[in-house]
């Protein structure tokens, strides 16, 4: 199963979309405080409608908390526009966590320097960044591809 973390989301129906996500890909969602939004915010619950109550999630307080559960930090994927490293030449496993940032600013630097494994998702210069949710959807799809191929 993968994990799926998000660190200080913004927007609820992002978080309610990725939560979605989640539940048809059987992977774990964490949310790391503080949210732009109140978990039970109507837009939330739009976006997951009647897939959150099935949904595997955990919230932690702050980044220190959720890493300091994570027992093997070279499986920890973040997710940044500024990388070098492709999230397509990575080779992941099952249990996996994928790391995103908040919707206005990405990843802290905190954050960043953290972990050693920095992925982006390859884009035109035309734009900034993709939107969080369809980011974890890349992600996601890829990761489970190639972990659906060595079964």
């Amino acid at each position: 199963m993968l994990n799926i973390v998000l660190v200080e989301p913004e927007i609820p129906n992002n978080t309610g979309n990725i939560g979605r996500l989640c539940v048809g890909t059987e992977s774990r969602l964490h949310l790391i405080h503080p949210f732009g939004f109140v978990i039970n915010d109507k837009n939330l619950k739009r976006s997951g409608l009647d897939y959150w109550v099935h949904l595997d999630v955990t919230e932690y307080e702050n980044v220190a908390e959720w890493s300091s559960q994570i027992q093997d930090k070279s499986r920890v994927f973040l997710m940044s526009s500024h990388a070098q490293k492709s999230y397509l030449e990575t080779d992941f496993q099952d249990g996996d966590w994928l790391v995103f940032g908040k919707e206005s600013k990405g990843l802290s630097e905190v954050v960043l320097n953290e972990f050693p494994n920095h992925l982006t998702i390859p884009m035109s210069s035309l734009i900034r960044s993709f939107n969080i949710a369809n980011s974890v959807a890349f992600v996601i799809g890829e990761a489970k591809r190639q972990i659906n191929i060595k079964r």
